[in-house]
C-alpha cells in the first residue's frame, strides 16, 4: 500500500510540475503590450482563419497537423490556466493562438496569412504584428 502511495503523490507532482512549466512557457511567449489586448479582440477572425489554414494542402503538412491541435485545444471545455490567475487566465487561448501563428508564419510564410485572412486589413495588420511581421499588409 505505501508503494502505490508513492506511486501516486509522484505522478501528481509531476503533473503539476508540467503544468507549472505550461504556465512559465505562456508566460514568456505572451504577446507584449497592447499586442495581447489586439489578440483577444482578433480572436473571432483568428477562429476563422485556423481552420481554414489548416484545410489548406499547399501548406506543410507539419503545419497543418499544428493549426488542428490548436483547434482541439481551443475545443476542449477545460482551460490550461483557469481564470482566477491574473493576466493569464482569461488570456491563455490568445496566448496559444498567437504562438501558434509565429510557427505558422515561420514555415508557411506571410503570404498564406493573408490569402486565408477573413477580417478587414487593418485586422489582417495586427495580426501579421502579432505572428512577429512588419505591420504593412500583403493584400
Amino acid at each position: 500500500m505505501n508503494v502505490w502511495w508513492s506511486i501516486a503523490l509522484a505522478a501528481v507532482g509531476g503533473l503539476l510540475l508540467l503544468w507549472l512549466l505550461a504556465l512559465a512557457a505562456l508566460a514568456l511567449v505572451r504577446p507584449r503590450g497592447k499586442l495581447l489586448a489586439e489578440a483577444i479582440r482578433l480572436l473571432p477572425d483568428l477562429l476563422r482563419l485556423i481552420p481554414r489554414l489548416a484545410r489548406d494542402r499547399t501548406l506543410p503538412r507539419g503545419v497543418r497537423v499544428r493549426l488542428w491541435l490548436l483547434l482541439a485545444y481551443l475545443a476542449m471545455p477545460i482551460d490550461l490556466v483557469p481564470d482566477f490567475i491574473p493576466v493569464l487566465g482569461y488570456a491563455d487561448d490568445a496566448i496559444v493562438v498567437a504562438a501558434v501563428l509565429r510557427s505558422v508564419v515561420r514555415h508557411a510564410g506571410p503570404e498564406a496569412l493573408a490569402r486565408h485572412w477573413p477580417g478587414t486589413d487593418d485586422g489582417l495588420t495586427a495580426v501579421r504584428r502579432l505572428a512577429g511581421l512588419p505591420a504593412i499588409s500583403t493584400r
